[in-house]
């Protein structure tokens, strides 16, 4: 079962190389933030499977850790983005 886990964390993070592009290419700032989710996700993913396969506790704190990030971040980026179109709506 271990050799499976770590199978699937090695397939999570291959799929990171995906969101890499969407990064890379946008064409949107909210495209982009939707890959920088992905990649909290994948993170967090792949420390639990961690975890399970080692057997480590400290893991699961990490993950924990980088979820909560990742909610705060994409709070922090709507908050910006809201802020940024208030500006350009009260300038035209």
């Amino acid at each position: 079962m271990e050799s499976f886990y770590l199978a699937l964390a090695i397939f999570l993070l291959l799929n990171l190389f995906a969101g890499m592009w969407r990064v890379l290419r946008g064409p949107t700032a909210p495209d982009r933030m939707l890959a920088v989710q992905l990649f909290g996700t994948t993170a967090v993913a792949v420390l639990l499977l961690l975890a399970q396969v080692f057997g480590n506790a400290a893991l699961l704190d990490v993950a924990l850790v980088f979820a909560l990030l990742a909610a705060v971040t994409a709070v922090a980026f709507v908050r910006l983005t809201r802020s940024n179109e208030e500006i350009e709506h009260d300038t035209e």
